[in-house]
This record gives C-alpha cells, structure tokens and sequence, in this order.
C-alpha cells in the first residue's frame, strides 16, 4: 500500500504542476467576469471591461503592471467567431494579447505585431470552417472555446487618461446570438471536500478545455488519480488512499512550482542579480498565430520541461507577454544576497537608459503575493515616463527605494516606496532591444544603503 500510495502521490505532483496554470487562469477568468479586479468591473463574456486608472493595490492580481490601462475581455467562442473592431492609435503603444485557457499567448495585435492602425479582426474557435466577412484584417484561431483578450494602453498618468479611454470606447467586441444556456465554466462539484477542490477544477475543466494534440498523451498518465473521469466526481468521498495521495502530490507540486519561481540554491545566481528571462513565456509549442514569433528560439525544446515553466510563469506573472513583446526581471535580494525589506533603504543605478524601443519601468510588489504595495505617496513605480525624476550629469538615473520619503528632495523625486515587511521589485521592458533579448544586457544590483 505505502509503494502504491507513493507512486499516486508522484503522479499527483505532476499533475499539479501541470494543471496548475489551468486552474488558475479559469479561476481569474471567473473572477473576472463575476467578481472583477481592481478597477476593472465584473464584465460578462464578449465585452471588454476597461480600467478608468492605472492599477493600484486594490487590484488583487499577481504581478500587475501601473504603466498601461488594461481592457480585458474574457471571449466565449462556443457558438461561433467574435468580430473585434480595434482604434487607431496614432503611434501610441498598446498590445492585446490572446491567452488560451491554459495560459498559452498565441496571438498578438499592437504596435509592435501589426501597427497602431483601425482595423477589423475575426477571432475564431478551435477548428472553424466559416467563411470571414469581406473587409477583416485578418483572422485569429482560438486554441480553446474560452480565452482571454489582455488589452495594455501605455498611459502617462492621470491627466493622459482622457485619450486612453476615448480608445477604450472604440475597442469593441460583436458576437454572435447563440441562446446556449450551457455553462460557459462548467462549475466543479460542490460537494468535493475544500483540500481536494484544486483536484475538482482541474477534473472538470481538463473535460471542456482540451490541450493541445500533443499533451494529451501526458494528461491520460493523470488517469489512476481520477482526472480523467466524466460524470460524477471520483473525489467527493475517495478512498484513503486516493486521498493522501492527493494531499501529498498537492504539497509537492506546490512547491516544486515555487521553487522554480524563485533563483536558484545552488550559487548559480549572482547575489542581487535579477532573475530576467525573455523566454520565460516560451511553453506554447502549438499555436502561434497573428503577432508571435513562431521560430525554434521562441520555443522550449523540451516539452516536458515546458510544464513547469508554464507553472511558474503563471505563479509569478499570469498573462504576461513573451520576451519579443515585453520583458520583466525581478529579485528578492540586494547586492550582498541579502533578502529585500523594509527595514532597509536601497538605491539602484542606472548608469544608462534600459535598451529598449518603446518604454521601461520599476515596479513595487511584496511577497508573498506579488500585490503592488500601498504607500501615502501612492506611487506603485516609475520609470521613462515618470515626470520630475532627477538624473545625474552624466545621464544616469539613481533610484530610491525605501519605506520612508527621503528627506532630500532630489532624492524623494526618485523614490520609489517600500512596504514594511520583504518585497520584490519588478523591472519591465516593452518592446526590448536585441541586448536584452540575447542576454548579454544585465540590470544593475539594488544596493543597500549603511
């Protein structure tokens, strides 16, 4: 029985991390549509809700950016293709990304993927056969019946929110009349015990979102665990050994994922050197559509590694952008490889702009939930844009980074606030030069301060 009950336990680890970013997508989905974000509203499937500000710490999502406005829009493609009617930008940087339910970016419009032009843009579900209308700019195949629309408008603060929601009000989604009273997320069984939802969800929704033609064969693996089961749930009263094994497999999936969102143990990663991997978004292998890159340098070769990849890119920034797109580098400690905190002032130096086309910023998260930090300045990051920064004569830019406001005011204009407790900064690029894209450009430490 022990022999069994670990085999089961081994295969519930891996299962989790390889459902993990399932379940935690359709979650947000949910939320998203039901509950909604920050500034965003609850907005039904095949509209786009839009923030009217720049996320602050009221928007509970894990590593959320306060550079762009977001529009998003959760898509139901199950009873045929949505028509997406896109503004003109004038120049103006913005992106929206296509993300299956499995976290997979497969598709990308925007300045840098197809211009800042108005167009017309028929978003189609797996396998479609139709004929597009005249006039479309092009068409975008959905791998599942369900995704999501990640729209980002680069916005420079209060006074620039006026033009950014005039394109809100042109990003517009028309679907079809379908009179489906089918679930959209088919709901998990609520009788399964709380410790084994995570098992329940992820049952459910691999049945109405399937991978990937490839990945199937590593799902059917999942089947002595009962995931592949239709019909009633094998985990509203499991037997004891189905049970711990579940539990087990839960505790150390979890932490495998955890482990690979943080550095490595192993004296591999400088000490204050930031984790900054423009391929961290590279696991979808199988459909990449309008606006990716689809060439073996944006690919991960293997693909069982892929699983935690994806895992942990989901844990640590859900839905963000392939390298190509936009990078972002994080750190948990200072030059000495000491862990960040409040406690603490640091500063970081820029001795030269970050290389990139189109814009870069810091932003403050804490740990453990990589939630922006509230401050009385109400500032959650800076960058490029931020208006008042001071530089040094020979162009270098020197950051701040402490709880309190220094008192120098040259060096409260560069501050960028900490929480009380560890934190993790994060440095996004957009659109990032071929430096960064190859690995040979390095961030600067964050210093602590004696």
């Amino acid at each position: 029985m022990t022999s069994r009950t670990e085999s089961l336990s081994g295969l519930a680890a891996d299962a989790y991390v390889y459902g993990y970013p399932l379940v935690f997508d359709v979650s947000m989905i949910s939320a998203s549509v039901h509950k909604g974000f920050g500034s965003l509203p609850p907005t039904p499937f095949n509209q786009f809700g839009h923030s009217t500000k720049l996320a602050t710490p009221d928007a509970h999502f894990v590593s959320v950016n306060n550079d762009t406005v977001y529009s998003i829009a959760q898509l139901d493609l199950s009873g045929g293709p949505v028509l997406l009617h896109v503004p003109d930008t004038d120049g103006a940087y913005y992106v929206l990304q296509f993300v299956d339910v499995w976290s997979n970016n497969f598709a990308y419009l925007g300045k840098r993927a197809t211009g800042t032009q108005e167009g017309d843009w028929l978003v189609v579900p797996p396998r479609w056969t139709g004929t597009s209308p005249a006039g479309v700019r092009g068409v975008i195949e959905a791998p599942t019946t369900v995704i999501s629309v990640v729209g980002r408008y680069a916005c420079d603060g209060p006074n620039d929110m006026p033009r950014v929601h005039a394109l809100q009000q042109q990003l517009t989604l028309t679907a079809p009349e379908t009179g489906s009273s089918s679930p959209v997320l088919p709901a998990p069984d609520p009788d399964v015990p709380e410790e084994l939802r995570f098992w329940e969800q992820l049952r459910v929704w691999m049945a109405a979102f399937p991978p990937a033609g490839p990945d199937r064969g590593h799902q059917e693996r999942f089947q002595p665990l009962g995931l592949i089961e239709e019909g009633t749930s094998p985990y509203v009263n499991p037997g004891p050994a189905l049970a711990e094994a579940l539990g087990a497999g839960f505790t150390a999936g979890r932490a495998r994922v955890e482990a690979a969102s943080k550095p490595p143990a192993d004296g591999s990663h400088p000490p204050g050197a930031w984790e900054m991997n423009p391929h961290l978004f590279d696991y979808n292998l199988d459909h990449l559509g309008i606006g990716t890159i689809d060439a073996p340098q944006w690919k991960i070769a293997d693909r069982q590694a892929s699983y935690l990849v994806r895992a942990a890119a989901a844990r640590v920034g859900l839905w963000g952008n392939h390298g190509y797109e936009a990078v972002y580098a994080h750190t948990f400690t200072d030059a000495d490889g000491e862990k960040l905190n409040g406690s603490r002032s640091y500063t970081l130096r820029f001795e030269k702009p970050p290389p990139v086309e189109s814009f870069w910023s810091v932003t403050m998260y804490d740990t453990p939930d990589y939630y922006l930090v509230a401050n009385p300045a109400n500032r959650y990051s800076l960058g490029d844009r931020t208006p008042g920064l001071v530089y040094g004569d020979d162009g270098s830019l020197t950051v701040v980074i402490q709880q309190e406001r220094p008192d120098d005011a040259d060096e409260a204009a560069n501050w960028l606030p900490a929480p009380e407790g560890d934190f993790r900064p994060m440095i996004r690029l957009y659109t990032p030069g071929p430096s960064v894209l190859d690995d040979t450009y390095r961030l600067p430490p964050v210093q602590a301060r004696s």
